[in-house]
């Protein structure tokens, strides 16, 4: 996620950077940290207006099934780890370092990215909160898993991703459905909540396998009171089925290193997100429903499917056709990744409250005050990444 690859053979001296990847990185940080430019709070004020329902769906979570553009932020983060992992691994060895200090290096960072992500989904706690819904802490929690099957092979690779969406299902499948006695308040959601009757009821919020888990796993951890359930029916171990869509990055950035030439890579990164929309498509009729939340296998693929089409879209536009110049915004973020997101978890609150001191209590007051509220900080963020850009100051792990 913040390691800006470089599209370098191992031994190699020089390397090119893959614009498309830190572009497509900062599109969907710069979009993330917009918090939807605050139009969501202005289609509250049109409940019955549908062009304001299509854009409050488009720029919030799904309340469970679906997906809408908002979801795929943090899938794109998943598989964009995928896709420079093998750029990042290729650059080590042509710096010199051994499989033995580069396997070092990805237990540091698998564990400072959980690390960082407890610690800012505690900002603002009275104490620690030891969740790891986080997508900093979801990757973390995958990353050496995955970074294991560099260089293995496509029918490894594909070997593997089937058999994390496999276990996975098969794990919800074979955890019993909630009973008549079961405390759906203690679960936090009412007993008619569904959505789901029969064989899909295995994918239904907080009565699942990952729930239960959680209600183990979570409670070794200190709490005010003992941990019952996430309301918004996330769950830690959302990072197995999550490394699926990890390895699905890992073998487009692998493609994207090979010797074929650039257009029959973009074509075919085109193709295989067509492939894997469709099986996606067809697994959340048939199998399991496409549920962001608890990261499905059929989201796994259907959202993998899209991040295979952003990518080879980006690819073909900005590294092929040679369109770079639009992209200057996007790459200052994209190369700084990390520490935009850190900054947008830390200063949103203080930013808002210091122009507020400074401008006016009631700077955000009006009609459009959300847009307004939402695009200042967006503007000052990116500012600061601009001038980390200039000074060549960039956050790694």
């Amino acid at each position: 996620m913040t390691h800006p690859p470089s599209q370098v053979a191992p031994g190699s001296e020089k390397s090119q950077r893959l614009i498309s990847l830190d572009a497509y990185r900062g599109f969907v940080m710069l979009a993330m940290v917009s918090g939807g430019f605050g139009l969501t709070q202005i289609a509250e004020k049109f409940p019955d207006n549908l062009w304001w329902e299509r854009i409050d769906y488009q720029l919030s979570h799904v309340s469970w099934e679906g997906c809408s553009f908002w979801d795929l932020i943090q899938p794109s983060f998943m598989f964009m780890v995928g896709v420079a992992m093998p750029y990042s691994y290729a650059s080590r060895l042509a710096k010199g370092l051994s499989k033995k200090m580069i396997w070092s290096h990805v237990l540091y960072r698998a564990l400072a990215l959980v690390l960082l992500g407890i610690f800012l989904r505690s900002n603002g706690s009275p104490q620690t909160r030891f969740t790891f819904e986080d997508v900093l802490t979801q990757i973390g929690l995958g990353y050496a898993f995955v970074y294991f099957f560099i260089g293995k092979g496509f029918r490894l690779q594909m070997a593997a991703l089937w058999g994390i969406l496999i276990f996975y299902w098969l794990a919800f499948v074979l955890y019993p459905l909630p009973g008549k006695d079961f405390d759906f308040a203690a679960a936090g959601v009412a007993p008619d909540f569904g959505p789901y009757s029969g064989f899909f009821a295995h994918w239904n919020k907080n009565t699942n396998c990952a729930a239960a888990f959680d209600v183990w796993f979570l409670n070794l951890f200190p709490w005010p009171e003992p941990w019952r359930f996430n309301g918004g029916g996330y769950q830690t171990l959302s990072f197995i089925p999550s490394m699926g869509t990890a390895l699905i990055g890992l073998m487009a950035g692998e493609w994207l290193r090979g010797s074929r030439d650039g257009w029959t890579k973009c074509r075919n990164l085109l193709l295989g997100g067509i492939l894997s929309l469709g099986l996606g498509w067809v697994a959340g009729q048939a199998c399991c429903p496409i549920v962001k939340r608890i990261w499905t296998p059929s989201w796994v693929l259907f959202s993998g499917g899209w991040a295979l089409l952003l990518l080879g879209c980006f690819y073909g536009i900005v590294d092929l056709k040679g369109y770079k110049q639009w992209t200057y915004p996007l790459i200052v973020v994209g190369m700084n990744s990390i520490a935009m997101y850190v900054m947008a978890h830390l200063a949103e609150d203080w930013l808002v409250q210091t122009l507020q001191t400074h401008l006016g209590a009631d700077l955000f007051d009006g009609f459009w005050g959300p847009v307004e509220k939402n695009v200042s900080v967006l503007v000052i963020l990116w500012l600061v990444c601009l001038w980390m850009y200039r000074k060549k100051i960039f956050l790694r792990i």
